[in-house]
């Protein structure tokens, strides 16, 4: 049906071009136009769903793209527990309601994915952070290490008394990539800065990644440690860490996954020298696209550095522009292979 569909519209822009007219540009693929099914996306949020400031709400802008761009339907749904079965019957919901692509955001869906996506093997289920080898389930993977890497290198340039923090929400490997990457990267800049970090919590507690109170706390503890530059790989629970970075005149926080100088309120804006950019809003938009377009295929799906799956902000120009140079001299470094950053 896909093949038709592109098949038709190719037509269309042939006929056109032959009867003197420019190209046409195709801006929609609403399927319904030529009586195709309507595609109906289904996302499952991970742990604090939209409003997080963060990871969710990286993927949810990612899914609102398609829904302006690619006019496609879809149905959002969060989390009350955290348990297997729980995301499991969330998976299965959205899947039987005739959802296809059905996006999981977060490596705790991994069981619930292989296991939903074994059950219903005509549909392509997508899954961010973690990789699954079931024939219909997309790995959506990220360099984390290397955006982290940028990120830290901002920090040892902004730092005034040569030491700096990192704050995890939850002391896992895929955290574990942040950390490295940012302690790699400062230390390139200032083998001797002292580097501080901490995590939130541990499995099977995974409250870290949704819990502000934790992470001012946390952050307020190193700021009085004189470290005046944090980065926070922590998800909703990042905001706590601006808020007391915040209160310590002259100090900086550092966001993970979006922009958070974009969403940070008045207090905090100021503050947030540059996040790392992990580009699941990218991912999301691309795997819907490449799903109308008939790529229905499961696999691994890499973003790195060298196709801006991972990056830095500049929206707090100001602040971050005294660095710029030697951040983007590194970044070109890494695409080009000279520097190879830690993961672990």
């Amino acid at each position: 049906m896909r093949r038709l569909f592109a098949a038709v519209v190719s037509a269309a822009v042939l006929a056109l071009a032959g009867c003197g007219a420019a190209p046409a540009q195709l801006t929609t693929t609403d399927t319904s136009v030529l009586g195709l099914e309507q595609v109906k996306v289904g996302m499952a949020y991970d742990l604090g769903g939209r409003g997080d400031k963060s990871f969710n709400d990286a993927a949810g802008a990612g899914l609102d793209r398609a829904k302006k761009d690619l006019l496609v339907q879809a149905t959002e749904v969060a989390l009350k527990e955290n348990t297997d079965e729980v995301r499991a019957a969330k998976l299965r919901d959205l899947a039987k309601a005739g959802h296809n692509p059905v996006i999981a955001v977060g490596f705790l869906y991994a069981a619930a994915v292989d296991t939903v996506a074994k059950e219903f093997p005509q549909v392509t289920f997508a899954i961010v952070d973690s990789v699954s080898s079931v024939p219909n389930v997309v790995s959506l993977i990220f360099a984390e290490e290397q955006g982290s890497y940028l990120v830290g290198v901002a920090a040892a340039l902004a730092t005034h008394t040569g030491r700096i923090g990192f704050v995890g929400g939850v002391d896992v490997p895929l955290i574990h990539k942040f950390q490295a990457g940012y302690l790699a990267g400062a230390r390139r800049v200032n083998p001797r800065v002292t580097v501080e970090s901490t995590y939130l919590s541990a499995p099977p507690d995974f409250s870290g990644f949704n819990d502000p109170g934790k992470g001012k706390a946390a952050a307020a503890r190193m700021a009085a440690d004189r470290v005046d530059v944090v980065y926070s790989a922590a998800g909703g629970s990042g905001p706590g860490v601006m808020q007391a970075m915040a209160a310590v005149k002259g100090s900086w926080g550092i966001g993970g996954d979006s922009d958070q100088y974009q969403t940070a309120d008045a207090a905090t804006k100021p503050i947030v020298l540059t996040s790392m950019l992990k580009r699941v809003d990218n991912a999301v938009f691309q795997e819907i696209q490449a799903f109308i377009k008939g790529d229905r295929a499961g696999g691994v799906k890499q973003f790195d550095l060298k196709i801006d799956g991972v990056g830095y902000a500049t929206s707090n120009e100001t602040a971050i522009a005294p660095y710029r140079a030697r951040i983007d001299q590194e970044r070109q470094a890494i695409i080009d292979g000279s520097i190879i950053v830690p993961d672990h």
